[in-house]
């Protein structure tokens, strides 16, 4: 170790290899099967579940859980996939307590819910552990599909149409598939590299090819109009490649968050990945929880998350407040950034005092600054460039339900579309549902 928390500065090595073993370890270990079975018995196994209308991805959580309490997990699994066939990340990363868990009939009842995500896990982990894939590719129907992106909605689009029978080629700018599961959530959500085997998994359904470093509209690449010469129909799961910039004096001084994330969860050591002494985060949702807690995991003295709005507020769930909390990240609200200044010994941010009335948010006069050594934006992540005839909804693509486009043969699903909550279930749900109406037309149904 050649450095500690306490070297000023903006410093890698701040930890012992123990620590940084310690600190990323599983946030959430995974129940033994006597564990699971216990926590399958609470289930009332509701006829008309609320936790599976709850569900943005419409499992059968009854049934999987009474085939978990029967001694059948790989049956639970393929319950859960053939909705969610990323079901083992979800089971990771979903705000369960705002979705299944917060709708659970024992939730109401007593205060605590049946352990839905824990219960996924255990399933779809004895599955994936043992390496075996549970569908096939059907067959060859002769129609070709390109899939733009490796991310959530476009690997379920992907499979789910490799299912049908259809030839997806699936595109992808960057060298791995998984899009916010590999580079943007927080690492001891899923260790281990679980993003890259849970995509590794997928991939033998068959029938899909894989090009990655592949960006749309790149030159040397290809556009729209060469995929739809070369296919028949195009689903766009693109994402949010830009970020929200942080318009005040000294913003350039502020680094995103998610590339702060993304370099973190492809670091082969994580004792080489700088951090500041004073991390200041400024935002209130998910990343901006992920980033602060594992700031002060590498090593940080002091995190602290900066929100211009009123805790209550905070697109974070409590689960993750409470989260950040535990691990010694200071929440701040109603407070909002107005200048970055470049100090002697690092960064100070000023921020001024908020509240909400009836005109909305209001700045008031009543500042005050926070010494930093690294700021990290987390405001939100907007659309990239889109191709030409493509219409947008506001700050997104435009579709129908279905995820149809403004353009003919062409389909959009995920964060990039006007329905994307920035959740991978949600994500995943879109990309299926696309795949679904995709196979409709392509076989004129």
């Amino acid at each position: 170790m050649t450095n500690s928390q306490f070297t000023p500065g903006v410093a890698p090595g701040r930890l012992s290899p123990e620590l940084y073993a310690a600190n990323f370890q599983d946030v959430a270990p995974p129940l033994t099967a006597h564990a699971a079975a216990v926590a399958a018995d609470r289930c009332y196994f509701c006829h008309d579940a609320p936790c599976a209308t709850a569900c943005p991805t419409t499992i059968d959580i009854p049934l999987f859980i009474r085939q978990i309490a029967t001694g059948t997990p790989e049956a639970a699994a393929k319950t859960i996939f053939s909705q969610n066939i990323l079901g083992g990340m979800c089971a990771r990363v979903c705000p369960t307590e705002n979705l299944c868990e917060g709708a659970c009939v024992r939730m109401e009842a007593e205060g605590k819910p049946v352990e839905i995500g824990l219960l996924q896990r255990f399933a779809t982990d004895t599955v994936l552990e043992k390496q075996g894939h549970p569908f096939t590719a059907g067959a060859p129907t002769g129609h070709s599909v390109a899939v733009v992106g490796g991310g959530p909605a476009g690997l379920a689009c992907a499979h789910r149409l490799a299912l049908k029978g259809h030839k997806v080629t699936l595109y992808e700018a960057k060298p791995k598939l998984g899009g916010l599961d590999e580079y943007g959530i927080a690492a001891y959500k899923a260790p281990d590299d679980f993003a890259a085997r849970e995509v590794a998994w997928l991939l033998q359904v068959g029938g899909i090819e894989v090009v990655t470093n592949w960006a749309l509209g790149r030159a040397g690449d290809g556009t729209l109009a060469d995929l739809l010469g070369r296919h028949d129909a195009v689903f766009l799961g693109i994402g949010l490649s830009g970020v929200n910039a942080l318009n005040l004096p000294g913003g350039e001084l502020a680094t995103p968050a998610t590339a702060f994330i993304a370099a973190l969860r492809q670091a082969d050591d994580l004792a080489t990945l700088p951090v500041g002494r004073k991390v200041v985060v400024i935002g209130g949702g998910m990343t901006a929880v992920d980033a602060a807690v594992q700031a002060k995991l590498l090593g940080a003295e002091t995190s602290t998350i900066v929100y211009r709005r009123a805790q209550a507020e905070m697109p974070a769930s409590g689960h993750e407040q409470e989260h950040a909390a535990t691990h010694g990240v200071r929440i701040i609200c109603n407070a909002a950034p107005v200048a970055i200044h470049a100090v002697a010994g690092g960064l100070e941010v000023e921020f001024a005092r908020t509240e909400t009335g009836g005109a909305g948010l209001r700045m008031l006069d009543d500042t005050f600054r926070l010494k930093a050594d690294q700021v990290l934006s987390a405001i939100g992540q907007t659309l990239g460039a889109l191709p030409e005839g493509v219409k947008t909804a506001g700050p997104k693509i435009g579709t129908d339900g279905a995820g149809r486009t403004s353009l003919a043969r062409v389909w959009a699903g995920g964060d990039c579309a006007p329905a994307g909550e920035d959740l991978t279930v949600t994500a995943v749900a879109q990309g299926r549902d696309a795949a679904e109406d995709i196979h409709s037309f392509l076989m004129g149904a």
